[in-house]
C-alpha cells in the first residue's frame, strides 16, 4: 500500500476545512479500545464528504488513515471522467435496425393507404 499524504503534509487549508471528532471504536481490541477514545471521525465541511477510521487501536495512526482516505475522496470527487468513445456499429446490427425501420415505415404507409370499401 502506497503512503500518500499525510497530516503533516496536509495544507493548512484544508485543515481549517475539516472538523475532527473522535470516539471510542469498539470492536476487537479489548478493554484498551473499549475505554479510549481511538475512533477518528473528519467531516469536509465544504462538500459534506466524511471519513472514518477506527482500525487500529492508536489514535495517532487512525487519524492518518482517515487523512489518507479524506483526501482519497476529494481527489475523487475533482478528477473528470474520461470522455466515451464513439465505438463501431457492427454490420449485422445496423442491418438489422434498417430492416425494422422498413417494417415500421409499410405499417404507417399501409395505415395511411384508402381503402376500398365493399359494395353493399
Amino acid at each position: 500500500m502506497e503512503k500518500t499524504k499525510t497530516k503533516q503534509q496536509v495544507s493548512a487549508r484544508l485543515r481549517e476545512e475539516v472538523e475532527i471528532t473522535t470516539f471510542r471504536a469498539g470492536g476487537p481490541g479489548g478493554q484498551h479500545q473499549n475505554k479510549t477514545e481511538s475512533g477518528v471521525r473528519l467531516k469536509h465541511l465544504p462538500t459534506g464528504v466524511v471519513v472514518i477510521a477506527r482500525e487500529h487501536r492508536s489514535q495517532i495512526k487512525n487519524r492518518e488513515e482517515a487523512w489518507r482516505r479524506l483526501l482519497e475522496k476529494l481527489e475523487q470527487r475533482n478528477r473528470k471522467p474520461k470522455p466515451r468513445k464513439p465505438t463501431h456499429v457492427p454490420a449485422r446490427v445496423r442491418e438489422e435496425r434498417l430492416r425494422e425501420k422498413s417494417l415500421h415505415s409499410r405499417k404507417k404507409a399501409e395505415r395511411s393507404r384508402p381503402r376500398d370499401l365493399p359494395d353493399e
